[in-house]
């Protein structure tokens, strides 16, 4: 008889309730950079862009509405691909979710980049930091895409992290970008000689690097954390039956091993 601790039915609850403390507060910070960053592009009015425009380039206002609003889908279907319950309850609506993350965001979002980053207002090294993050995440959901497809799906979950984490680092290049202006901000007049302009370049490509460059150290080191913790795994032991997992590894043997019997595979092959 299983006991309370042993419920199927008390864990995911609980589960899900702690799940919901960083999921709530992800979804809620995507809808809003959404809601604020989406809009003033959905008129394809050039005079509305918050970057500069460059005339010398007609390609790069339609690649950038098209980055911007691809990236959109992608940064809310992907808050939903990496929340471990809404995968468990719903499996037909995350396949749905994780083909509009990857085919109606990523995927066309990523290849805009690459047109528009070499065209950045902010510098070379700005331009060198966005292109290799849309290098890396197209390669991150290239690769989450052949594991899903190949079923093999530990690996895929891994990539997708990896995927998403970079998805996030235009959201948090916002907050970076303002902290490096207010620590570069006394160093104006000295280490730029009084140009602004140039500080606030040096300011934007630290925080392109750094958005992506942390946030994918931030992912490794949760998915080497969760490898670590499944592989040590607690003990558990059953009131009523006998102790399981690494406890019964520990437990002396006394009585002698029977023979393993053959699986019904082997038996047919």
């Amino acid at each position: 008889m299983p006991t309370q601790l042993d419920s199927p039915s008390s864990a995911p609850p609980r589960r899900r309730r702690r799940q919901l403390r960083w999921m709530v507060p992800l979804l809620l910070l995507a809808v809003a950079f959404v809601g604020y960053a989406l809009p003033p592009y959905l008129t394809l009015d050039p005079s509305r862009s918050r970057l500069p425009a460059q005339e010398a380039h007609p390609q790069y206002y339609p690649l950038l509405v098209a980055h911007i609003v691809f990236g959109s889908v992608a940064l809310l279907a992907g808050c939903f691909q990496v929340w471990p319950w809404f995968r468990r309850r719903w499996p037909a609506a995350h396949r749905w979710t994780g083909r509009a993350y990857l085919f109606g965001g990523v995927f066309p979002a990523g290849v805009a980049v690459l047109g528009v980053a070499p065209l950045s207002s902010t510098g070379f090294v700005s331009q060198v930091g966005n292109t290799m993050l849309a290098v890396l995440w197209l390669a991150t959901a290239v690769a989450g895409y052949r594991t899903a497809r190949r079923r093999r799906f530990a690996e895929h979950r891994r990539w997708m992290v990896r995927s998403f984490a970079l998805t996030l680092s235009i959201v948090l290049n916002r907050l970076w970008v303002v902290l490096f202006v207010v620590l570069l901000l006394p160093q104006v007049d000295t280490t730029y000689g009084g140009d602004q302009d140039a500080m606030i370049r040096a300011a934007a490509g630290a925080s392109v690097w750094t958005s992506w460059v942390v946030n994918l150290l931030v992912a490794e080191w949760w998915l080497e954390r969760g490898a670590v913790r499944r592989r040590s795994g607690p003990v558990r032991r059953s009131r009523t039956g006998p102790p399981t997992g690494s406890e019964a590894d520990a437990q002396p043997s006394t009585t002698p091993e029977a023979p393993t019997p053959a699986s019904p595979e082997k038996m047919s092959s």
